[in-house]
């Protein structure tokens, strides 16, 4: 089963965020929703998203075919600026794995 990471910023866009992990998960993909933080997110129009884990624990445990970032521009910015995200995005890429990302999100 492929293994797809999504990780999670405050400001996300909170129906590109579900909407992925929704129909990843309705293909049988396995989808970990990771927080760049401990705690929850409050996306871009309020509403409150729960992580299955942090970043740190998702890239502890690694194996992923593929990263989904979400868009909205806080988000975006939040992800931009992470260390974390910037190194996996360069090496699932290096690796010809799938790196994908809607909206705003490309801009990471």
């Amino acid at each position: 089963m492929a293994k797809v990471l999504l990780p999670l910023a405050d400001g996300c866009e909170e129906l590109e965020a579900v909407t992925i992990i929704d129909v990843l998960r309705r293909a049988e993909i396995e989808v970990v929703v990771a927080g760049l933080k401990e705690g929850p997110v409050r996306a871009s129009r309020g509403v409150t998203l729960v992580a299955d884990m942090t970043l740190d624990a998702a890239l502890a445990r690694g194996g992923f075919d593929a990263v989904v970032l979400p868009g909205g521009m806080g988000g975006t910015h939040a992800l931009a600026a992470d260390a974390r995200v910037a190194a996996l995005l360069k090496e699932l890429a290096a690796a010809g794995k799938t790196v994908a990302a809607i909206c705003a999100a490309p801009l990471v």
